[in-house]
């Protein structure tokens, strides 16, 4: 099985007032957008978020095709690992899923390409964690496939240190990287742009409008 992770806990602070993971985009939910995404590559949804945010998620989420679950954040504001392991924890216990993709709830343009073709590398190469690398770029940590068990024990042993970086987790693991190429070759670098900012947001709603 597979499963996606969508991390929503962040405070937002470049996008104003509100929460931008229950942003409307053109009429949907921004986290509902990227889960519409995954719909066809993953066979469940945990959702990683504040215990202030679960109630607009779950309806954000709701009549959702797939079986969605809420990770909430045990110690909130500790940045993005934090995230990664609430939501690989909750599928260690209640999950019979190997791998999971992990994507931020601020990308509404995920290519289930690509993240198929991520989940293959991983599957078939039975590698730990599977991360693209755009040129002249930093790894996509958070766009990226994981082992369940092995990544959610990283996580734990970097956080116990005081890590609140998802690199010293990553390095922990046998990992793939996916290079610019063939993330060209099997999907498209749309996969990887962010709604962060308030103009962002507003260029991605024109996009969905005029689609």
């Amino acid at each position: 099985m597979r499963a996606g992770v969508i991390l929503a806990g962040g405070r937002s602070t470049r996008f104003g007032e509100a929460d931008k993971a229950v942003a409307d985009l053109a009429g949907t939910p921004m986290i509902r957008r990227v889960a519409d995404r995954l719909l066809t590559v993953v066979d469940e949804i945990v959702v990683n978020c504040r215990a202030d945010q679960r109630d607009a998620i779950e309806a954000a989420m709701s009549e959702y095709p797939l079986t969605v679950s809420i990770a909430e954040d045990t110690n909130p504001d500790a940045g993005p690992m934090a995230g990664i392991y609430a939501g690989l924890d909750q599928l260690t216990t209640h999950s019979d899923a190997t791998y999971a993709f992990v994507v931020a709830c601020d990308m509404p343009f995920v290519d289930p390409g690509l993240v198929s073709y991520l989940f293959s590398i991983a599957e078939t190469e039975d590698t730990e964690a599977v991360v693209p690398k755009l040129a002249d770029e930093w790894f996509q940590t958070t766009h990226a496939v994981y082992q369940i068990d092995r990544m959610e024990r990283a996580c734990e042993r970097a956080l116990s240190e005081g890590d609140r970086k998802i690199l010293p987790a990553l390095f922990e693991l046998s990992y793939q990287v996916v290079s610019d190429a063939a993330i060209r070759t099997h999907g498209t670098t749309e996969s990887f742009r962010n709604c962060n900012t308030i103009e962002e947001f507003r260029d991605a709603e024109r996009q969905f409008l005029d689609s």
